[in-house]
């Protein structure tokens, strides 16, 4: 595989930092261009990774003639996307249009309902993409959307119970929380990009039922304290708009699908607030001297990035999913996950871990792409594929996934096999 990492930001850098680390193990990428509109970002990561097999190059996301001649000048056979959400459109169609393949981390976003935001979807995240299902398949070539850890790795959980863990499914929920802190420092900091925070805690929520489909929610709805494993403990969750909604009951049998995340109560108060002054949108253009730009993107030069808030972040991060209902006639309940160390991440990958955590499914999903084991004409997502050779491969890199068997009658039903074991 000849790959275009497009975006040098935490993602893309982490992405490339993970190839790098696996030494052999990440020879199925023959080569690696990580590009970004500023090149010298983009030449820090490919300096950082070593010349064998990593190079850069500037591209303009906006521009589908540079994207198109980035993708012929090094022979790319697979791009990776890893910039914001809101160039996916021009990026996926691009490569529909050079017959290359496509992976993304976050899929092409949502437009609220005009009169009832918070009751209907109306255009929802990946509709536009899942629209050209049929275009992509007749042209042989595939799409993965939705790849990075939630969704991404969540969506794989969820096919590994529905495989492995369970006769029949009920509820399918996922479940995100840390313990993130900067030692000294009480204000509201972002551990992912500040553009695609926004994005998503602002848009309604919404919530997959069978016999109902899918329908919106309140920001922050439905409050619930969830015990996370890895010593992150509980932590206050509430329903946030996210991909896993709309993909998995694509493909899963179930009856429910949420997702909840913990949003700390000081980070909810910030972007409502910035809602409620306009300082959110994407789409008004506003004039600063000489330049025209949006307030978020505005939010996204000022607000301290990322990396910045990282270095002297703390804790670890937990992306899960939780899983209920039945095996050999009981009740069950299982949350199977991956835990990430922010200072581990730092010292391997020179990123946090949020961002790391992001980036190794789609390396996974990459090389199981180019060694024929994910191979799916058309759009999907990771839901789509088996979910096995992914989870052997998160140990490989770095990444072991864990799994909780909850409190439930078929927990109980083992915990008493296991009783009479030792007692033989």
């Amino acid at each position: 595989m000849k790959l275009l990492i497009i975006g040098a930001g935490g993602v893309g850098t982490s992405a490339a930092m993970i190839i790098k680390r696996a030494g052999k193990e990440g020879e199925w990428a023959e080569k690696v261009v990580i590009s970004d509109y500023n090149l010298e970002r983009a030449e820090e990561v490919a300096a950082l990774c070593g010349k064998d097999r990593f190079y850069s190059d500037k591209i303009n996301a906006k521009d589908r003639a540079n994207i198109k001649e980035v993708i012929k000048r090094h022979g790319i056979t697979f791009v990776m996307n890893a910039v914001e959400p809101d160039f996916n459109e021009n990026i996926f169609d691009t490569c529909l249009e050079t017959g290359v393949g496509y992976l993304d981390c976050a899929m092409t976003l949502s437009t609220r309902h005009p009169d009832k935001p918070y009751k209907l979807p109306y255009i929802k995240l990946g509709d536009y993409q899942f629209e050209k299902h049929d275009e992509w398949e007749k042209a042989g070539n595939m799409a993965i959307v939705g790849s990075g850890a939630e969704p991404g790795m969540a969506n794989v959980f969820a096919k590994y119970a529905a495989k492995h863990l369970f006769d029949i499914i009920d509820e399918i929920n996922v479940r995100d929380g840390d313990n993130y802190q900067i030692p000294g420092y009480d204000g509201v900091f972002f551990g992912f990009s500040v553009w695609t925070t926004i994005e998503e805690c602002l848009n309604p929520p919404v919530i997959w039922e069978k016999g109902r489909g899918w329908f919106c929610t309140e920001n922050f709805s439905e409050p619930e304290v969830f015990d996370f494993p890895g010593g992150i403990g509980a932590v206050e969750v509430t329903n946030v708009e996210h991909e896993e909604v709309m993909l998995v009951p694509r493909v899963i049998d179930c009856n429910r699908v949420t997702f909840k995340y913990g949003v700390p109560r000081e980070m909810r108060v910030l972007v409502k607030n910035l809602e409620a002054c306009g300082m959110d949108s994407a789409t008004r253009v506003i004039k600063v001297g000489d330049t025209e730009i949006t307030p978020r993107d505005f939010l996204v030069k000022v607000v301290p990035t990322p990396a910045e808030s990282s270095a002297a972040m703390i804790g670890k991060g937990c992306a899960g999913t939780w899983v209920t209902g039945t095996k050999d006639g009981k009740r069950r309940s299982v949350y199977l996950y991956q835990v990430s160390d922010n200072q581990e991440c730092l010292k391997k990958y020179t990123t946090n871990s949020v961002v790391a955590q992001t980036a190794v499914s789609p390396v996974i999903m990459m090389e199981l792409v180019s060694k024929g084991i994910w191979n799916m004409k058309g759009v999907h997502g990771p839901e789509s594929f088996d979910p096995d050779p992914f989870i052997e491969r998160l140990a490989k890199y770095e990444f072991p996934a864990g799994i909780r068997e909850m409190d439930s009658e078929y927990a109980d039903a083992l915990n008493k096999q296991e009783l009479l074991r030792c007692n033989e």
